[in-house]
């Protein structure tokens, strides 16, 4: 499989054609690559099919004429959560006090009805991202990457199946595990992904 942003886009292009399918009033995705490598921290999680229907519940909304966020679009409010449970994402009942309902995640029949979509768009992502840092391994990124610091960058929420959760930026957690002091299991970053619009 070809690990070119241009194929990457394609997927990312096919996963919203099929939440389209399903959801017609929903915009066409002008630049499927503008995605690719960008995270937000509005969002909570990096590029998955999972941040890709987050995306859609604000297409939909702006379809709408739904104004769906505040504070400068980082506040998710129940609009927006209205519609996310429209398009098979549940959140928990109470909202971040800086982000509202922007941390939603895909329930379980949105997972069966996007399942091989989500497969493909997964294997798409792994591919980009092992292109991505062979490249990377033969730049020079600065002091910071010479002593195996994670040099910044967006950290977002990993969690473990016991409840407990992290904030890491996800380029660390993909070096090695980071492991549940609690139960023993390793962190990760909710769904598709693993490891790893707002």
């Amino acid at each position: 499989m070809s690990t070119t942003p241009p194929v990457l886009a394609a997927e990312l292009a096919g996963a919203w054609a099929d939440i389209q399918r399903h959801h017609p009033e929903l915009p066409d995705l002008a630049a499927p690559e503008s995605l690719i490598g960008e995270s937000s921290s509005a969002c909570g999680h990096e590029l998955s099919f999972e941040r890709l229907l987050h995306e859609a519940v604000h297409g939909i909304a702006a379809a709408r004429g739904i104004r769906d966020t505040s504070r400068a679009g980082r506040y998710h409010n129940r609009r927006f959560l209205a519609i996310a449970e429209e398009l098979g994402l549940d959140h928990p009942e109470e909202p971040h006090p800086s982000s509202g309902f922007s941390l939603v995640t895909l329930n379980s029949e949105a997972k069966q009805r996007y399942r091989q979509t989500i497969e493909r768009l997964h294997r798409a992502l792994k591919a980009h991202t092992v292109a991505t840092a062979a490249d990377t391994k033969r730049s020079f990124r600065g002091p910071a990457a010479r002593h195996g610091s994670s040099g910044g960058g967006v950290r977002v929420k990993a969690v473990c199946d016991c409840g407990r959760n992290v904030r890491v930026v996800p380029s660390v957690l993909a070096q090695a595990p980071i492991m549940c002091g609690g139960c023993g299991k390793p962190f990760r970053i909710p769904e598709v992904v693993g490891a790893a619009v707002g």
